[in-house]
């Protein structure tokens, strides 16, 4: 099966998305099939995207790269162009079976053209809950003192346009995935009517495999003699919560002591602020902001470590969870859509209210307990086993068959019914109402 992808962003960017593509790609290489990844273009400089172009070389999967737009989001991700014509050259070139879509704009709508054009079904994930990313929008940005009516417009977008153009976009697809069944009911809840599936991101085996070396050089070099070492993974944007985390780190402290020590694993825009918020907050101390990692490595900080971390409520599976349990590291979140749906509460994890006394309490009360860490460690480890990318990968091939062969029998039940019409047009001059009625919008236009 030759299956192309389509997404807005993709390695050198670090994030969930790009992991996720990459992962499905490669897994699904693994079984045989023909994967393009069409993604944009990094680097400023042609020596940078030199480098970009090396590494795709040695990937398993084909990657084609577009161009973007000169300005750039403030997390480091690009603006595809509008038209990147290295995608409708391949299309015109090459036939595919299936078109798997990852954003829902730029590349997004062209994935619904290209599908539409060439009678090819087209798969939506939905990675993202949009609305809680205005933010990256320079003119959609709201601080305290901007106007009551931007306030107000803001609020709009965010709770009827984006829904609405997110229901839109989904009922123009053959297929929607959602990586957890929360995010799914929040697209019904839009009143998407496409068929839909939940598809979480799998991990690769690698992370099951524990390197007790190098997670104990990790330990010796960041433990700082504590007993107990704590790890967060994730971008250091708004959206990830981490002024709640900061003020959560230091509850457990003032309930727990300080024998323990935190590492932030994870850049971006924030990483200032969040080191002087820090610093305000008494704990500069006890949290070390370890930067980006290669996403290879993640698994190593944590094997090291004995509980994830977590605050984002902007998730719709959060990869990074699964990526904890497959270290048999227990995990204490806030309660959102994707969290709740990983995590059982009191078994591998715990989930809290959004507020800072009840979360400490959970950190301090599984770092009490020896045996408890131990135990919601290995449950941790055998909720992983859900996750296997190489799994998942089977159930994704099976989805695209299903979608392939609708497809094609929707092709055959609009060709007989122009066949049928063009027949009867040759007998009486004009088709019926009923055929005209039947027909599909791709044969109408």
């Amino acid at each position: 099966m030759k299956i192309a992808m389509l997404t807005n962003n993709y390695r050198p960017f670090v994030g969930g998305v790009p992991i996720s593509v990459e992962r499905q790609a490669q897994e699904l290489v693994k079984l045989g099939h023909e994967v393009t990844v069409f993604a944009p273009m990094y680097g400023d400089t042609e020596e940078e995207q030199q480098k970009v172009l090396r590494a795709d070389e040695d990937a398993p999967e084909r990657v084609v790269r577009y161009h973007t737009q000169k300005n750039k989001m403030a997390n480091g991700m690009v603006y595809p162009a509008v038209l990147p014509t290295e995608i409708t050259e391949v299309f015109a070139d090459e036939i595919f079976d299936v078109i798997h879509i990852h954003h829902p704009m730029f590349v997004g709508p062209l994935g619904i053209r290209l599908g539409k054009k060439y009678g090819i079904p087209v798969i939506f994930t939905c990675h993202t809950r949009y609305e809680d990313y205005l933010h990256y929008i320079p003119a959609l940005r709201v601080y305290d003192h901007s106007p009551v009516c931007k306030k107000k417009a803001v609020r709009w977008i965010r709770e009827k346009v984006i829904p609405a153009y997110i229901k839109w976009f989904a009922d123009q697809c053959d297929l929607v995935l959602s990586p957890s069944a929360g995010m799914r009911q929040i697209l019904r809840g839009y009143g998407m009517k496409s068929a839909s599936a939940v598809f979480p991101t799998g991990l690769e085996d690698g992370f099951f495999k524990r390197n007790a070396t190098r997670a104990a050089e990790i330990r010796r070099e960041y433990g700082k003699g504590k007993k107990h070492l704590l790890v967060t993974v994730s971008r250091l944007e708004r959206e990830k919560n981490y002024g709640f985390l900061l003020r959560g780190i230091a509850d457990v402290r003032r309930k727990a002591g300080d024998d323990f020590h935190v590492l932030i694993v994870g850049d971006g825009s924030q990483k200032a602020e969040l080191k002087v918020r820090a610093s305000l907050l008494g704990i500069q101390d006890i949290v070390t902001f370890v930067g980006n990692i290669p996403n290879e490595e993640v698994k190593d900080y944590l094997n090291a470590a004995d509980l994830f971390m977590f605050a984002s409520t902007s998730e719709t599976q959060g990869i990074v969870l699964a990526e904890a349990f497959a270290s048999g590291t227990p995990v204490v979140a806030v309660r959102a859509v994707g969290t709740d749906d990983i995590i059982e509460n009191g078994v591998n994890g715990f989930l809290t209210e959004e507020e800072e006394e009840t979360w400490a309490d959970r950190v301090a009360e599984v770092l009490s307990d020896e045996s408890r860490l131990k135990e919601m460690g290995r449950a941790a480890l055998d909720s992983a086993e859900n996750y296997r990318a190489s799994t998942l990968a089977i159930y994704e091939e099976m989805l695209y068959n299903q979608c392939v062969g609708a497809k094609r029998t929707e092709l055959k039940r609009a060709a007989g019914l122009l066949e049928r019409a063009q027949d009867r047009k040759e007998e009486t001059g004009y088709g019926t109402e009923e055929d005209r009625s039947e027909y599909p919008a791709m044969v109408i236009h």
